[in-house]
């Protein structure tokens, strides 16, 4: 089975890998939410948003959708196709890629 090492923008912390069909389709529906401009979407809005994107199939072969949404961020994060906004407050995101 092929998977997918996800790593985190925090120095030091070891990569996680998970399948990559639980990658791509996060990854997918991350992607599907996440605005490109600002004000972007509310980190903690972005679980329910994935999982109502997600199949029902996929939903319950993934597991825990709460931690692969986080895993699969961090690793968007480092690959520059998320972006955190600054500024106080809840952490927002913007898709940096089309």
């Amino acid at each position: 089975m092929d998977k997918v090492s996800c790593r985190t923008p925090t120095p030091g912390k070891q990569p996680t890998a998970i399948p990559a069909w639980k990658f791509e389709r996060v990854r997918e529906a991350i992607l599907a939410v996440v605005p490109d401009e600002e004000p972007g979407l509310a980190f903690q809005e972005l679980t329910q948003a994935v999982a109502d994107q997600l199949s029902d199939e996929d939903r319950d072969g993934l597991g825990s959708v709460g931690w692969h949404t986080t895993t699969v961020k961090l690793e968007l994060e480092v690959r520059g196709e998320l972006r955190r906004l600054e500024g106080p407050g809840p952490q927002r995101l913007v898709r940096t890629v089309a």
